[in-house]
């Protein structure tokens, strides 16, 4: 089931990026600002367990995906699917005419995931992640 983030949910999201780090790496605080709404947000659960997370925040006519992660051993569920389609289901409503977000050039399975959801690459940003330092690949798809 995927649903909206709530601020319970915070401490099983830092679980699930603290062994993701190819993600974003946010503050306790970044997650809360979502679960009180400024920014939208969803997991994925199964019971009481979330196994998974995206966020995303409205600009003008576009979308950024700003996190989107499953935690290791749900991965290939496609949760992660379910998770992006609810974001997209969020652009259209929201009239979105584009959504776009960054990956780390290294994380082929991430950019290879993106592609089955007909994101494109349309950019580069030169040495945008730290710890390591490394280049993100900007994608773009029509929601």
């Amino acid at each position: 089931m995927v649903r909206s983030l709530e601020i319970g949910d915070v401490d099983a999201v830092l679980r699930i990026q603290k062994v993701s780090p190819e993600l974003a790496q946010w503050i306790r605080r970044d997650y809360e600002r979502v679960a009180n709404g400024e920014m939208a947000g969803w997991v994925a659960e199964d019971g009481d367990t979330v196994l998974g997370f995206v966020v995303a925040r409205k600009l003008a006519d576009e979308m950024e995906i700003l996190n989107l992660a499953v935690a290791p051993d749900a991965r290939r569920h496609h949760l992660g699917s379910e998770l992006l389609g609810v974001a997209f289901e969020w652009g259209r409503t929201n009239q979105i005419r584009k959504a776009f977000l960054e990956v780390r050039a290294s994380n082929f399975a991430a950019i290879a995931f993106y592609e089955r959801h007909n994101f494109k690459s349309v950019g580069r940003r030169q040495r945008y992640y730290v710890a390591p330092i490394e280049d993100a690949i900007i994608l773009a798809a029509s929601p």
